[in-house]
This record gives C-alpha cells, sequence and structure tokens, in this order.
C-alpha cells in the first residue's frame, strides 16, 4: 500500500476503548472527505487500495497542534477533532487529529516517529 491516514490520539485523556474508537472514526471520515475535496488523486488511490489506517499517540494537544501545522506544510488535509461533551469529556476537549490520506513518504515526514497505539 503506497498511501495511508494517519490519526494521532492524545493519551493524556482518560477515554474508553470504546469513546476512542468513535473519535479515531470521526477523524477518519473528516479528513478522507477534506482530502476528496481538496487532493481527489491522493484519496482515490488510497481508497482504491484498501483505506489503509493507522493509530498512533501524542502526548497532550500541543502535539496535536504541532502536527496538523507540519501536514499542512506539506499539503496533507487534516481533521482536528473536538468532542461535544456529551459522555466522558468536557465539551470541546479535543481528542484527536486526523492527517490524510497521503503518500506514505509524504505522510511519514509528519508521523513516521510517533508509536503505533
Amino acid at each position: 500500500m503506497e498511501y495511508k491516514l494517519v490519526v494521532a490520539v492524545r493519551r493524556d485523556l482518560e477515554m474508553s476503548k470504546g469513546k476512542m474508537a468513535v473519535q479515531v472514526a470521526h477523524a477518519s471520515v473528516i479528513s478522507s472527505l477534506n482530502c476528496k475535496a481538496s487532493n481527489a488523486k491522493w484519496f482515490r488511490s488510497w481508497y482504491k487500495e484498501g483505506q489503509k489506517k493507522i493509530v498512533v499517540k501524542v502526548d497532550d494537544v500541543e502535539m496535536l497542534e504541532e502536527l496538523q501545522g507540519e501536514a499542512g506544510k506539506l499539503n496533507i488535509s487534516t481533521a482536528m477533532i473536538d468532542d461535544a461533551g456529551l459522555t466522558e469529556l468536557s465539551p470541546g476537549t479535543t481528542t484527536c487529529l486526523g492527517m490524510g490520506p497521503a503518500p506514505n513518504p509524504v505522510i511519514d515526514q509528519v508521523t513516521g516517529n510517533l508509536k503505533l497505539w
């Protein structure tokens, strides 16, 4: 697979596995739709090869913001996810960042050093 979408999730939050799964799903869908609008070639290629997704850990919201900035410099679509606050977290808590899809060598410049969740 030559393309992937990466979701970085904060590890400083106390989220249940189910809550984290839903936040990652939000990030994946929104980031991929943003990519479809801004770089249809990357989206189509990723979609055709099976929509590879990776989930990685970050320490805090500041790391998410830094990653978003780095992704933007490389024209990688992003989706910063803020929780609605209906269950486990306070309203507006930033939980994760979706990035891509993008070619592996491009997105690895931003996320290649992060540990898998």
